[in-house]
């Protein structure tokens, strides 16, 4: 006497995976991904554009933070680099509108910790 298999075969072809998509031509692709692709590249320009003017060890506690249509935002790791960066302000202002910055106005928020 034979016994017919418990399990039937799925007689339906399995669904393929596609390869995943490299980031830079997924933010390509998409119209808000690219636009915020954009955003992120132009505020790593201006901390280029920025850095020589930080003084000393400065640099290391200064993060870009995003660029809108009002100005770009830079985030300090704490008060007292915050009030450096405020004294630095003016200049630093300068500097990006000199370089063609639009906008060229400097925010400095200090980032908020993560516990």
């Amino acid at each position: 006497m034979s016994s017919a298999p418990r399990h039937k075969a799925d007689a339906s072809p399995k669904r393929q995976v596609p390869d995943p998509l490299p980031i830079a031509q997924a933010l390509s692709q998409h119209e808000g991904l690219a636009r915020l692709g954009l955003l992120l590249a132009q505020s790593h320009q201006r901390m280029e554009l920025i850095k020589p003017c930080l003084p000393g060890a400065l640099v290391r506690f200064v993060k870009p933070g995003p660029v809108d249509e009002e100005g770009w935002t830079l985030l300090a790791a704490n008060a007292a680099v915050a009030a450096k960066l405020r004294h630095l302000h003016p200049g630093l202002e300068a500097l990006l509108q000199e370089a063609g910055c639009v906008p060229f106005k400097v925010r400095i928020k200090v980032q908020q910790q993560q516990l």
